[in-house]
């Protein structure tokens, strides 16, 4: 069965998420900022609500959580607690309805933080920084039962140290965090070989991503990559990534984002499998309705309801 995701914002469905910028707020008394803030967050939580409503009737499984559901949360000079915010108790009282429902519905819940999260940096700051969004992501993907926090390895062109800090810096995450943390590989950097070992020695399940790995080159075939993945996951329900480039595998620019999917994209390894698959598409939840209905066409077993399986978080 799979379990086609939605990614963060909607193309045509009139449901927005709202932010905005710290220079907006700047030079606003600090109650002014926390009214504003807590009206975003409102306003946010409830969009949220819509998008799972919207999911559960649509036939599509998952839903992920964009960084800036908590508008500036971690942001130096105007982040704040949830419990700084006028109503804070009542917000996070939303969010955790909004995990009730979501749950009632079938649906999986995730996070995929920005570029900016980079546990692998030599930066002593960065890596602080970054563990603070991820502490932040985590503490609202608690409340709303999310049971995956996806990550990037990072840059810095030397991989062995690199690898060797991501590793301590992933050791030393408490809990509820380190149990849904996932590693992805990228287009650039860390394909799939290189970040195996990292989840399999520190129980880490790997995000597939099979267009990134098509850009970075493949160090591992589809279907070594699609069994080594799923074996991660320890029996959960494995989380993968798909997209198709702008222009085709034969245009520039085969790192951008196409509007839809191209269901030649979609490798039929996958197809009997129990998955979840982030649909990275533009078009959003035009490009997910239109992949179910090419995927339904193969005869693929496809989530359909609240019926299918409920991915629990773990810890």
């Amino acid at each position: 069965m799979i379990r086609l995701g939605l990614c963060c914002q909607f193309s045509e469905v009139d449901i927005a998420f709202r932010r905005t910028t710290a220079a907006a707020l700047r030079g606003r008394s600090r109650a002014v900022q926390l009214e504003r803030l807590e009206a975003l967050c409102r306003h946010n939580v409830q969009a949220l609500r819509a998008a799972i409503e919207y999911c559960g009737a649509h036939g599509i499984g998952a839903f992920r959580i964009n960084s800036q559901i908590l508008p500036l949360r971690t942001q130096p000079e105007v982040g704040y607690a949830v419990s700084d915010l006028p109503g804070g108790a009542g917000l996070r009282g939303a969010f955790l309805a909004v995990g009730e429902r979501a749950r009632a519905l079938g649906l999986r819940l995730s996070f995929h933080p920005d570029q900016f999260v980079v546990l692998s940096s030599p930066d002593e700051d960065i890596r602080r920084r970054s563990i603070e969004e991820l502490l932040y992501q985590a503490e609202v993907a608690a409340w709303v039962g999310a049971d995956v926090i996806t990550i990037h390895g990072g840059g810095y062109g030397d991989k062995p140290s690199a690898l060797a800090r991501l590793a301590r810096s992933i050791e030393s995450l408490a809990e509820p965090l380190r149990s849904r943390l996932a590693l992805e590989n990228d287009d650039r950097v860390y394909g799939v070989g290189d970040l195996l070992p990292v989840c399999r020695d520190l129980g880490v399940p790997l995000v597939y991503d099979r267009h990134h790995q098509r850009c970075l080159g493949e160090d591992l075939g589809i279907a070594a990559s699609t069994a080594a993945a799923v074996a991660t996951w320890g029996g959960r329900e494995p989380h993968f990534h798909l997209s198709s480039p702008r222009q085709g595998w034969d245009g520039p620019g085969t790192t951008l984002h196409a509007d839809l999917i191209d269901p030649g994209d979609f490798p039929s390894e996958w197809e009997a499998l129990t998955l979840t698959v982030d649909v990275e598409a533009k078009a959003k939840e035009v490009a997910v309705q239109r992949l179910r209905r090419d995927l339904a066409g193969r005869g693929v077993p496809l989530w359909s309801g609240a019926a299918g399986p409920v991915v629990t978080p773990p810890g």
